[in-house]
């Protein structure tokens, strides 16, 4: 069963220079209890994509075309109130980025965790929230009592298990997280990931998982998408990209990462900068930067081309082949 099917998605962001190209032409769909990578540089468009699913894109932002089908029915037209009734935190939620920040410092953890159940489930009384919230932070590890406590009074690794604790208080089907490990040291952030996963499996969830680290996506993820400068440029299971990248841009990111062995290889890097979406270049938006870079690339802007098993890239070294 397709819980999020994404069809042509199209986000700009109008400002008075013109319109930022975010996110163009994105497709994919998470079936239940499927987790799904995004992944790309920062400014790739991976955030506008998740902010756009939730209809809470920034003021200038817009979805100019595309269907975002949410348990088979298009949210892109449906009125807000509707959105903000049935859609957000009851069918799908988000976890944002920066657990730092992401909690009111002057309201105590258990208090913005009741008043986003009540503000969504208006039969809900005071004495049931707090029961639920008190069941929330124990199923992400935080002893209850600390329901009391403020922000401040916790570690970044609570802070962002709160969030999680929150991001599930209306029981959603699809849950969204941006960065989830951002800002955390390492035994923290698996920590963090262990408990995504054993959320997902025990909640029956599907999750959407938005990073930058692939072996973020490789520990947690069934299905991944890359993307460029706004544009998919190649998705597929995780074990088929992993052992098969195409794009040269999914090969220079897994490049950057060194291996688990002590052999000394020099990691290569990625040239140049992301193109500005105000006006991206013609053709392929990745050929200023890459090494296989033809004629045609400058020219023609190549097609998502399945490619077998469901694995899908734009390229012109594959699809003129």
């Amino acid at each position: 069963m397709v819980t999020l099917d994404v069809q042509g998605l199209t986000t700009h962001y109008i400002t008075l220079s013109g319109a930022v190209r975010a996110a163009e032409d994105v497709n994919f769909q998470v079936d239940r209890r499927e987790a799904l990578g995004l992944a790309g540089e920062s400014g790739c468009g991976k955030t506008t994509v998740a902010l756009s699913i939730l209809r809470i894109l920034p003021l200038g932002g817009k979805i100019v075309k595309g269907k975002i089908l949410f348990k088979g029915k298009d949210i892109v037209p449906m009125p807000e109130d509707e959105v903000r009734k049935n859609i957000r935190w009851k069918g799908m939620s988000i976890v944002f980025q920066g657990a730092m920040n992401a909690l009111n410092p002057v309201y105590k953890v258990g208090d913005q965790i009741v008043e986003a159940i009540l503000a969504h489930e208006p039969q809900t009384n005071k004495k049931e929230a707090l029961e639920r919230t008190a069941k929330l932070l124990e199923l992400v590890n935080i002893e209850p009592s600390r329901a009391e406590n403020y922000p401040h009074e916790f570690s970044g690794g609570m802070r962002q298990r709160a969030l999680i604790a929150m991001a599930l208080a209306c029981n959603p089907e699809l849950l969204i997280t941006d960065e989830p490990a951002t800002a955390l040291d390492v035994i923290v952030a698996a920590q963090v990931l262990k408990l995504l996963r054993e959320l997902k499996d025990r909640l029956n969830l599907s999750m959407m998982m938005i990073t930058h680290d692939l072996s973020i996506i490789a520990e947690t993820c069934d299905k991944l998408v890359i993307m460029y400068a706004g544009k998919m440029v190649e998705s597929g299971t995780v074990v088929g990209i992993f052992k098969e990248p195409l794009h040269p841009y999914t090969q220079g990111l897994l490049s950057v990462f060194p291996g688990i062995k002590a052999t000394k290889t020099r990691l290569t890097s990625i040239p140049g900068i992301p193109p500005d979406l105000l006006r991206p270049p013609p053709g392929c938006r990745f050929n200023p930067r890459c090494k296989y870079a033809m004629g045609i690339c400058s020219e023609e802007e190549p097609e998502l081309i399945n490619v077998g098993k469901n694995h899908f890239v734009a390229c012109h070294l594959i699809t003129k082949k």
